[in-house]
């Protein structure tokens, strides 16, 4: 399969997430550094075409929650698992006073 047969049909580009400030944006970046930049493409197309699914199908729009609403809930879910972790290693999380939430 070339490369121009792969291309979506959309006309969507992996680098125009690089810079965007939008919650697509932010979990391309995320999974950037975790993954390699080869496997978080696919990962994002494939949660594009859950997302374009989701809108064919039930007649949902999109709507961007935003860069930091999505960075809230990443750090939020983070939080929650390092507290679970702890408590399976009988430690307890203890925040520094003076940070902000």
């Amino acid at each position: 399969m070339s490369s121009t047969e792969r291309r979506p049909l959309c006309g969507w580009r992996p680098g125009s997430l690089f810079r965007s400030q939008s919650a697509l944006g932010a979990n391309f970046r995320r999974l950037r550094t975790k993954l390699g930049a080869p496997k978080a493409i696919t990962a994002v197309a494939h949660k594009l075409a859950r997302l374009v699914y989701r809108m064919l199908k039930f007649g949902q729009g999109y709507v961007d929650k935003g860069m930091e609403h999505y960075e809230a809930k990443y750090r939020h879910d983070k939080v929650r698992w390092l507290a679970k972790t702890a408590a399976a290693l009988n430690l307890q999380l203890i925040p520094l006073p003076g940070v902000i939430d």
